[in-house]
């Protein structure tokens, strides 16, 4: 009985203090790291050469808010574009060097759609992955290893 009312009371102080500075408890949203995978390549032509695109997908880009990709004219510019978005998407090869990035991606939906490509004739490494950078935060989500073959 004692117990009980211990607990009411601090559970009534805890409503009177949440009531009376007007805050309430918002838990931060967790974000995952991206799931991606490879959708198909595509053979196209510029600049005199002939290249091979490799499309990927992630696989829970729903789960990512729509500030991650929000216009960042605050943070550093992307070449020229100085409404770059927060977050800026680089692809990797299992060793680590850079092949490719997005520094404009404007909503979750648009990790459906990213790629990187090499010249016709080059072979491509067994895995890749992407790193997703929230420049806001410093924070960085790197996702599985993806084949670079269906």
């Amino acid at each position: 009985m004692r117990l009980a009312k211990t607990i009411t009371m601090l559970l009534a102080s805890l409503l009177l203090a949440v009531i009376a500075t007007g805050h309430t408890y918002h838990p931060v949203p967790i974000v995952p790291n991206p799931v991606l995978y490879l959708t198909g390549t595509e053979a196209y032509s510029t600049g005199g050469k002939n290249w091979i695109r490799y499309k990927y997908d992630v696989l829970n880009k729903a789960d990512y808010p729509p500030e991650l990709f929000a216009a960042a004219p605050a943070l550093p510019p992307c070449g020229n574009n100085t409404k770059a978005s927060r977050t800026w998407v680089d692809f990797y090869d299992q060793r680590g060097k850079r092949l490719y990035g997005f520094c404009a991606l404007a909503k979750s939906a648009d990790l459906g759609t990213i790629w990187f490509a090499l010249e016709e004739g080059v072979v491509p490494p067994s895995y890749i992955y992407i790193e997703m950078t929230d420049r806001q935060t410093n924070t960085k989500y790197k996702s599985n290893l993806a084949d670079t073959v269906l």
